[in-house]
């Protein structure tokens, strides 16, 4: 059924600037199988949208409507319930448990769920991502790229209806931004899944099938 966003607006306060309009009526539609990125200078509410939209902060006014569902009208537990189900998140700086092997850490949203057959479904996502052969090793002992493509493989292997990433290759080099990119893109294409991503990479977003900009809280 894919995402509604209809009319979501957000402000906050700021010591000695007063309340600083972030998301002014923003509206968009996405689809179960496009990709969306957007755009906009630092601090023009990029990040604040993908947090709105995952659940993770709640807006003043609007609606978010996931599969039919409004997370507006969701409780705490039933949010967090609803957003483990159907919701992937790849942030930027990893965000893996570094206590918890590569496997574990893809396995982790399994776990929370109580999901049949973990040990084969995270068996198959560390194929998918060609990390089996590092499969045992800590995060702090991956490299920058290995760390995002478990990050993927935890957002993924859920099967969200939803994929949100915040600057998926901001933390890389530019040859490993690529590959991580071109991994990201096939999986979602493979999986049929909706993605939304947040950029300042032009090449990034000009992979994706529309673009926005988000600009003074207004989204275009």
């Amino acid at each position: 059924m894919g995402l509604e966003i209809n009319h979501l607006c957000k402000s906050f306060y700021s010591p000695g600037t007063g309340m600083i309009q972030v998301l002014n009526d923003v509206n968009l539609q996405v689809r179960p199988g496009r990709t969306y990125a957007v755009v906009g200078q630092s601090g023009s509410g990029k990040t604040t949208l993908l947090s709105l939209i995952a659940g993770l902060d709640s807006p003043d006014s609007g609606d978010i409507i996931l599969d039919g569902e409004n997370l507006s009208f969701m409780n705490e537990d039933r949010l967090a319930r609803f957003r483990a189900e159907k919701i992937g998140i790849i942030f930027q700086q990893f965000h893996l448990m570094p206590h918890l092997t590569a496997q574990e850490n893809i396995s982790l949203p399994l776990e929370i769920l109580k999901a049949p057959d973990i040990e084969k479904q995270t068996r198959a996502m560390l194929e998918m991502v060609d990390l089996t052969h590092r499969r045992h090793h800590l995060p702090g002992t991956l490299s920058g790229g290995e760390c995002q493509r478990v990050a993927i493989a935890r957002a993924l292997i859920i099967k969200p209806s939803l994929i949100l990433a915040d600057e998926p290759t901001g933390n890389l080099d530019t040859a490993t931004g690529e590959t991580v990119a071109d991994l990201l893109f096939n999986l979602v294409e493979t999986e049929n899944k909706s993605l939304i991503l947040v950029t300042h990479n032009p090449s990034l977003a000009g992979r994706c099938r529309s673009t926005f900009t988000l600009e003074r809280g207004v989204l275009s």
